[in-house]
Parts: structure tokens; C-alpha cells; sequence
């Protein structure tokens, strides 16, 4: 495997996490948090390889290549148990969360010897979307974990989990990348020059988002809608808000996904009022981001950043999600 586990940046936590498996110094737990797209799961996985590799190149050096490595990167290994967010039939759902049921399927087998490796490794995606009875049933495996098990956590957020599940792993946090290692990247992958520098402010830093820009072409179009429907709705009167409203709250994954955008617009926003130095996300709006921020003072543009957020918390608390996106458009600023 190349250098870095054949990962972009994060070099920090690859090395400390390649040093704790040639010790044999191996938590029972870790939590990787971090933005999505930023690459806490490709590095739960390399973490997984250097555990159980067949060949390693060296000790806490996967090969890459070997049967284990194959299998291991496609998610399909034996040993290797995915838990992630489903919707009530246990489908995996962007919209869902993990159950309990998952949990305790996940206890019976946890406790069995690993099938053809060292290591069984347990990968929970998303952890902040598990609701609280799985939370608390994961805390009595998290205390008492046998010592063939390695169990790895990915959340958005730490101080998102009970902090007694927090206290139990250890936490890496990967913070996003410089959008010119991004930027490069990409150009290596044989992007043109404009199209990886967009790109890669538009993925704020994220690397695994910004390869999704490139192969996934809607990702940028329904950006562009959800941006455009912004603009429109700043100076519309209150009965197409409401119609607007009504139209996507239908779809809880698709509002969150729209106000995420949203977000990261006036966030953008923000920093113009505030007069940062920091690169926008939205680069190709600048014009549009000038326009606001001239008319905004620092209190409104963070007023405007913080309904936002808040809208997104509280979608997660089950909160009418129509009402709560109507309250969100009426309180945009009057431009």
C-alpha cells in the first residue's frame, strides 16, 4: 500500500494508528469524528486492513492487495461487521437511525471467535444517528469488549454521543483539508484545472466529498437547484414560501440536504460581513455572497447562520418539519 495508507492528509492519525497495531498497543474502541466526506470511514477501513492483513508490507502496513485487504475495502469480510443507520424495515436509510435490534445482532456475534482473522472489527457509521436505547446497549459492549474485538465509531460530532460512550473509545478528529491539497488531487486525477479549484471549495476541504463532485454529476446539479430556490425564495411573498415548505418537508433526507447547502451559503455570507480572510465554500456565487453581505450587518448574518444550525438539531428531535421550515423561510433576511 502506498504511503499514509493510500489516504489523502490525516498523516497524524495514520501514524499514531499505525504505531498502536505494530505495538500491539490496539484500543478496544475508537471514535473518528469529523465533517462527512472528510474520510473517517476509508480510515476505519485502512485501520481494519492494518489489523488483519494477510501480507503486511511491514507491521501496521497493510498490503493492500492480499484477500483480507480486498475484502475488507469492499466492506465484505467476514470478520468485518458494518452497523449503520436503517429505516424501519432495516434498510440502510441516509434518513434513518440505528436501532437497538442492530445492537443486540451485533452482541451475539461480537462474542464469537473471528472467522479467518486476528481481529473481528465492528464499524458503527454515523453513530450520532443512533437513538438512545441503542446508544445505551452499546455501552455495556464498549465496557466489557473481548480482546479479539476492535470496535470503531464514526460521528459528525464527539460531544454529539453520551459522553460515557465518549470516555470508552479514543477520539481522532479529522479536521478538513487545505482546498489547495484538495485542489491537487483532483488535478491528479485528471480534472481540469478550474473545474478541481471549484471543486474543492465547494468540498470545503472534504476529499472523499469532492471525489463524489467528480464522479457524481447530480450531487453539483441539485447544489445548484438548492441554491438557485434560495434566491428565488429571499423576496418571494409568504404563500410561495409555505407552498415551498409544504413541497419539501414531503422528504425529511432531502430538507436536510437543502438546508446543509443553505448553510454553507450564509455561512459564506458571514465570513464576507465579517471580513475573514478564509476561503468561501461557494466561490462560484461570490458575486451573489458580496451582494448579502452588503446589506447584512455582523448580528444578522449570524442570526441567519444560527437558525440554520438550529433548524438542523431540531430536525433530529422529530420536530414538525414543515412548520419548522416555514418558520426558517419567514425569518430570511428581507433583501
Amino acid at each position: 500500500m502506498a504511503d499514509n495508507w493510500n489516504i489523502l492528509g490525516h498523516e497524524w492519525a495514520v501514524d499514531m494508528l499505525r504505531q498502536h497495531v505494530a505495538r500491539g498497543e490496539t484500543r478496544h474502541a475508537y471514535l473518528f469524528s469529523g465533517p462527512p466526506g472528510v474520510g473517517r470511514r476509508t480510515l476505519a477501513l485502512r485501520l481494519a486492513q492494518a489489523l488483519n492483513c494477510e501480507r503486511p508490507i511491514s507491521a501496521g502496513e497493510p498490503c493492500g492487495l492480499c484477500r483480507t485487504c480486498k475484502q475488507i475495502d469492499a466492506m465484505q469480510h467476514p470478520d468485518l461487521s458494518i452497523i449503520e443507520p436503517t429505516d424501519a424495515d432495516l434498510n440502510p436509510s441516509p434518513a434513518g437511525e440505528i436501532r437497538i435490534s442492530q445492537i443486540r445482532n451485533f452482541q451475539k456475534t461480537v462474542i464469537l471467535k473471528p472467522y479467518q482473522s486476528p481481529y473481528r472489527v465492528a464499524l458503527f457509521l454515523r453513530f450520532h444517528e443512533a437513538n438512545d436505547s441503542a446508544s445505551n446497549a452499546l455501552l455495556k459492549t464498549l465496557e466489557e469488549a473481548p480482546a479479539h474485538a476492535v470496535l470503531i465509531l464514526t460521528a459528525d460530532n464527539p460531544e454529539q454521543l453520551l459522553p460515557t460512550i465518549n470516555s470508552r473509545c479514543e477520539i481522532l478528529r479529522l479536521r478538513p483539508l487545505p482546498i489547495e491539497a484538495i485542489s491537487a488531487d483532483l488535478i491528479s486525477r485528471g480534472v481540469e484545472d478550474d473545474r478541481a479549484r471549484l471543486l474543492a471549495h465547494i468540498s470545503s476541504g472534504r476529499p472523499g466529498f469532492a471525489r463524489r463532485l467528480v464522479e457524481d454529476a447530480t450531487v453539483l446539479e441539485k447544489r445548484e437547484e438548492r441554491l438557485n430556490d434560495l434566491q428565488t425564495l429571499l423576496p418571494a411573498p409568504r404563500v410561495e414560501k409555505f407552498s415551498y415548505a409544504e413541497k419539501l418537508a414531503k422528504d425529511k433526507d432531502t430538507m436536510r440536504q437543502t438546508i446543509l447547502v443553505w448553510l454553507s451559503y450564509w455561512r459564506d455570507v458571514l465570513l464576507r460581513v465579517a471580513g475573514a480572510e478564509s476561503p468561501l465554500v461557494n466561490v462560484d456565487r461570490n458575486m451573489e455572497i458580496e451582494f448579502l453581505a452588503g446589506r447584512l450587518d455582523l448580528s444578522s448574518a449570524r442570526k441567519v447562520v444560527s437558525e440554520h444550525e438550529s433548524a438542523l438539531e431540531r430536525m433530529d428531535r422529530n420536530v414538525n418539519s414543515r412548520l419548522l421550515l416555514e418558520v426558517l423561510l419567514m425569518d430570511l433576511p428581507k433583501v
